[in-house]
């Protein structure tokens, strides 16, 4: 990210944050009880809710670029940043599919629930935490591993 960033760029950031969380909160996803439901094939609300969001942001992505070159608060260059699917993607998922299983909330939805009264969502969110950290710790140690020089035989 560049520090060049226009003035109104932070609080725009929050302005989007408020309209996620309150959209999260008004359709009653921030409660986890709502998602174990969809899980469970029960409750196809969060379906539609996370297509709607999909069918706005895709109208999105496809208009600004043919609109404007570059984004107009940051001057980034529209640009696709496609990861590859390969061995992390998929282990990475089965085991963001676990965890939101057991938990019954994914990352955002998790913050919005906190919002709404439910402390008990930061068990979920510190177990994130621990997670993500114990993950880079581990790819930290693998990625110096592989750089170390080989001995002699």
């Amino acid at each position: 990210m560049s520090g060049d960033r226009h003035p109104l760029f932070m609080p725009l950031i929050l302005v989007g944050g408020l309209i996620f969380g309150f959209g999260l909160g008004f359709s009653q996803m921030a409660r986890p009880e709502v998602v174990l439901n969809f899980l469970q094939f029960e409750d196809f609300g969060l379906l539609f809710v996370m297509f709607g969001a999909a069918i706005v942001s895709g109208i999105a992505f496809a208009v600004m670029p043919r609109i404007r070159d570059s984004a107009p608060l940051t001057g980034d260059r529209y640009e696709r940043r496609l990861k590859p699917f390969d061995r992390n993607v998929l282990i990475g998922g089965a085991l963001f599919g676990v965890g939101w299983g057991l938990s019954g909330i994914c990352p955002g939805a998790a913050y919005a629930s906190l919002g709404v009264g439910n402390v008990t969502i930061l068990w979920a969110l510190a177990g994130m935490f621990v997670g993500a950290y114990l993950q880079g710790a581990w790819r930290s140690k693998r990625a110096a591993a592989d750089a170390a020089p080989a001995g002699a035989d």
